[in-house]
């Protein structure tokens, strides 16, 4: 036993003797490749610090060098400019973040108006299907002091300038100018474009009463301001129309201008409701001959009611507008009177239901009188596009009665503006 222990002893000293050197020889291949590493990693942390270090030298200097130009348009633009306290029409945002990238376009957007009716209609017939209005949006800043707005109608019998007009909101005194064609801002109904109206159609009182769907429109110019007071947001807003506004004013000659004012005030009920109210008027020659006017006087007022915690579910808006007209003619002075009021409440993320009562006289003759009532049931999909549906049934002076269902699409791509709340 003692020769074989002996024995294993000499062999195991013998293999150590063996392989020691080359485990020391790797050893030491090894702390060289691992000190060589780190050198590496060394000169490339240096390198990456010097470079992050000229970046921020750089930065420095280029943000030093951009500040007084984009301090300096800030301090020139005048009291009454958008954030200043001006009237409403403040310069809006097209684009957002991409604006830069786009700065010489305008933004550009097209909305589709599909119209469709159905069932009995002896005095006011629609055609079964139309495509009742194709709108095209051109919008743009021009500088701080300016923007402009176009908006072409593009219908069945032709195309049409709805509006077109430049915007001020820097002109001295807090003043807001418009120039161009525009809807005037009689009522609340006049100034909407068809597709963002509540209803399919517009109400008896606007059709008997304010020229209908062209409504009070021309070319002329208008200036507005806030009232500044202690209690509710103000605004008053005097228009000059050239005197052609279809229905309503028909000039003769240059002096026959039509003249709109309008009055509005708006203050919040509650947290989650506010009342917007209304007055206006309106003069102008009509179409009875050069030595006759018309005289329109109109008020309207508007409730909103939408709950803070369940906004996108619930809301309810509630809308009248009153109007009397004076109006001159061969046979005497016709006064007329029409009104509607109206409800949409919103019992769904995307459902909305309405009614609506209308009562109106004709502007020609007071004796005349129609009135009808609307059910509106309306879908957004999203709010590219919604669709929507109206019983609408109209008792019509004449004797005759009316009862059709009405049916709406409207579609819409690009990037359009708002328009006036």
């Amino acid at each position: 036993m003692r020769r074989n222990e002996r024995f294993v002893l000499v062999c195991v000293f013998a293999t150590a003797g063996l392989l020691g050197p080359h485990r020391l020889a790797a050893q030491e291949r090894a702390g060289e490749e691992i000190e060589a590493l780190r050198q590496e990693l060394q000169t490339l942390r240096e390198s990456y610090e010097a470079r992050i270090a000229e970046l921020e030298s750089r930065l420095t200097a280029l943000e030093s060098n951009a500040a007084p130009a984009t301090q300096e348009p800030s301090a020139a633009v005048p009291a009454g400019a958008a954030g200043a306290g001006g009237p409403s029409g403040a310069l809006p945002v097209y684009g957002g973040a991409s604006a830069l990238s786009k700065v010489f376009n305008p933004d550009i957007a097209v909305i589709g108006d599909f119209l469709g009716a159905a069932g009995h209609n002896p005095v006011n017939p629609s055609p079964a299907l139309e495509m009742h209005e194709s709108e095209a949006s051109f919008q743009a800043i021009l500088d701080p002091y300016a923007r402009a707005d176009f908006f072409m109608a593009f219908g069945e019998e032709g195309v049409d300038l709805e509006e077109g007009y430049v915007t001020f909101p820097a002109v001295p005194g807090g003043l807001l100018l418009k120039a161009g064609k525009l809807r005037s801002a009689f009522g609340k109904v006049n100034t909407m474009h068809n597709h963002v109206l509540p209803w399919t159609d517009r109400p008896l009182v606007t059709e008997n009463l304010v020229g209908g769907e062209e409504g009070i429109s021309d070319a002329g110019f208008s200036v507005a301001r806030l009232i500044p007071n202690p209690w509710v947001f103000l605004e008053a807003a005097g228009q000059v129309y050239r005197g052609d506004s279809p229905g309503v004013f028909q000039s003769y000659e240059r002096g026959d201008l039509s003249y709109v004012a309008h009055l509005r005030g708006y203050q919040d009920v509650t947290e989650a409701s506010n009342l917007d109210m209304g007055f206006s008027y309106a003069h102008g020659h009509n179409e009875a001959g050069p030595g006759f006017t018309t005289d329109l006087y109109g008020a309207d007022f508007s409730f909103r009611y939408r709950p803070l915690r369940r906004a996108i579910y619930r809301s309810l808006v509630a809308r009248s507008e009153l109007v009397w007209s004076r109006r001159d003619q061969i046979d005497g002075r016709q006064g007329a009177f029409g009104y509607f009021v109206s409800g949409d409440y919103q019992f769904a993320r995307r459902w909305y239901g309405g009614v609506r009562y209308d009562d109106s006289e004709r502007a020609y003759d007071a004796g005349l009188r129609d009135d009808g009532y609307s059910l509106v049931l309306t879908y957004w999909p999203s709010e590219f596009s919604q669709i929507r549906g109206q019983y609408r049934r109209t008792s019509y002076a004449e004797g005759e009665d009316a009862n059709e269902f009405l049916f709406q699409f409207v579609f819409s791509i690009g990037a359009h503006g708002a328009h006036p709340f």
